[in-house]
């Protein structure tokens, strides 16, 4: 903090412990002209003039360019009045603020950060709602399956948040999502990954394909029966000049499948709601030996953790 008086003509008595602050350069007999910009200058003069003319204390802001930064100092004037109480100038602090206004820029930057992807989540959410009902028989049915996939959203939300919302690595969110519905466990997944990084809004939405297509294999597909298998495989490659990140799931060893689709499976949300939530490409496949799912996402939405090769 640095404490400075002026006469009434507004010119610098004394200063005390100015430090690398704006009233470094005040000298005696200088004034705000002599050491601030002129916009600064003139609001800072017609605070104090203001003070002089109603009698009270004031305290206002300002911001200074200083060096290759921007430095916020809070500024209290007061009167200053000799032994008689007539004014004989004025009285004043200034304490760098600085750090405090950049905490409260983060906290601004957060908080907005927040309402974007709270909004995002409430946007998907309705949007399963919307599917999901569109799809449900009756109510009972309805219930347990928007509520599998709200649960899906937030196991993979959780995984999100305790990264900071840099996102969800992949292997996490296949143990996360998969792994409860084969009786078996992980056994049953013959997961080949790569050290990816999705972000978090393709954290959320490769989520919900992963639960869409485990629910169907542990009720009619590979993992509804012993032996059953899921074989999930990702890789980068490249198209088109781009890094993607391709993602294959592939069933083995369960029921037959017929090539007819079921309304009620998330077809919707694994060939259209994510696919286009990532900007990539999705392709669900009814082949004889079980359901395959190829998921194609882009270089945005991802990171890899460890340098490989250029694919």
């Amino acid at each position: 903090m640095s404490v400075f008086a002026q006469d009434l003509d507004l010119r610098y008595a004394w200063v005390c412990n100015p430090g690398s602050s704006w009233l470094a350069d005040a000298n005696t007999g200088s004034s705000d002209s002599d050491i601030l910009s002129e916009a600064a200058a003139n609001r800072s003069t017609a605070m104090k003039r203001e003070v002089l003319a109603r009698g009270h204390a004031m305290r206002y802001e300002m911001s200074l360019v200083q060096g290759n930064q921007t430095r916020w100092y809070d500024i209290c004037v007061d009167v200053d009045r000799d032994d008689s109480g007539t004014p004989c100038g004025i009285i004043g602090t200034s304490s760098d603020i600085t750090d405090q206004k950049r905490r409260e820029e983060t906290l601004k930057t957060l908080l907005r950060e927040l309402s974007h992807r709270s909004k995002n989540l409430l946007a998907i959410i309705q949007s399963l709602a919307s599917q999901t009902a569109r799809h449900s028989l009756t109510v009972p049915e309805f219930l347990v399956r928007f509520r599998g996939r709200i649960q899906s959203l937030s196991y993979s939300q959780d995984i999100v948040t305790d990264a900071d919302w840099r996102g969800a690595d992949l292997e996490s969110l296949v143990t996360t999502q998969v792994e409860r519905y084969a009786p078996d466990g992980m056994d049953q997944i013959d997961f080949r990954p790569v050290d990816a990084y999705l972000s978090p809004t393709a954290s959320l939405h490769v989520g919900l394909a992963l639960h869409e297509l485990a629910v169907n294999a542990a009720s009619y597909g590979s993992l509804s029966v012993p032996g059953g298998t899921v074989a999930i495989q990702a890789r980068v490659e490249r198209q088109d000049g781009e890094a993607v990140l391709v993602i294959i799931w592939q069933e083995r060893g369960g029921p037959r499948v017929r090539p007819e689709r079921d309304a009620r499976f998330g077809t919707s949300t694994l060939e259209r709601i994510v696919p286009n939530a990532v900007g990539g490409e999705a392709r669900l496949e009814y082949l004889p030996e079980g359901i395959r799912y190829t998921l194609t996402i882009p270089e945005a939405q991802f990171e890899l953790t460890q340098p490989q090769s250029r694919p």
